[in-house]
């Protein structure tokens, strides 16, 4: 029943202004404890706690496979998924979902993990391959081979030496990359009310500007 009543009003506000059409925010990631705080299997996810709680929006439904929650920024419409498939099947939540909600992909952005950025170093993109990650290649997959989605990439840096990748995503951050990943939580945040307000296209090339000062600063400091 709520979820009906938000549908219905978001299809009553798609009429008003573009900027009131929904979005689905979906972080990729892995449940259970045994994933809790590694590089690989929670980016996503904390991503998409930080925003939830910022907006005091619950995600805690099950539904499509997902913790779920719905809510709304100022008039935009947005619901929140954590996949609980695991990783590799993530697509499994993300493709039903967008297609129930009859969302068009552009409205769709996913949260996840990369190492071909620094820790804690942020972009926005509005599509892009699955650059050898499962689990964009599952979302791939379900929205029908489709790649024209926006991403929220979340750095989290290379592996060391010759430290074999697979062990390395399946790391606790240390202290300092911990620090980092906290700030840019807060960071995405603030750019992910700036995408529902304003739009991916304006709210990227801001963001992306900033992130980009920022990789240069933390190309001068010890890696994480």
């Amino acid at each position: 029943m709520m979820l009906n009543r938000l549908c219905n009003r978001c299809l009553c506000s798609i009429s008003h202004s573009f900027s009131s059409q929904p979005w689905l925010f979906v972080g990729l990631g892995n449940p259970g404890d045994k994933y809790k705080g590694t590089r690989h299997n929670q980016v996503g996810f904390e991503m998409i706690n930080a925003f939830a709680e910022s907006q005091g929006i619950p995600v805690d439904t099950v539904y499509f496979k997902a913790l779920f929650g719905k809510g709304f920024v100022d008039d935009v419409p947005v619901f929140l998924a954590k996949p609980q498939t695991y990783m590799n099947l993530s697509g499994e939540s993300a493709g039903p979902l967008a297609a129930y909600y009859k969302l068009p992909l552009n409205r769709v952005l996913v949260f996840h993990d990369d190492m071909d950025l620094p820790c804690g170093v942020l972009r926005l993109q509005d599509k892009g391959g699955h650059g050898r990650h499962n689990g964009l290649k599952s979302v791939i997959y379900h929205f029908r081979g489709n790649r024209e989605f926006p991403r929220l990439r979340i750095g989290i840096g290379k592996p060391p030496g010759q430290m074999d990748p697979k062990a390395f995503l399946l790391q606790k951050f240390n202290a300092t990359a911990r620090e980092r990943i906290d700030a840019a939580l807060q960071e995405g945040v603030e750019a992910l009310k700036q995408v529902l307000l304003k739009g991916l296209s304006q709210s990227a090339r801001c963001f992306n500007k900033e992130q980009k000062y920022k990789h240069i600063r933390l190309q001068t400091m010890p890696p994480t």
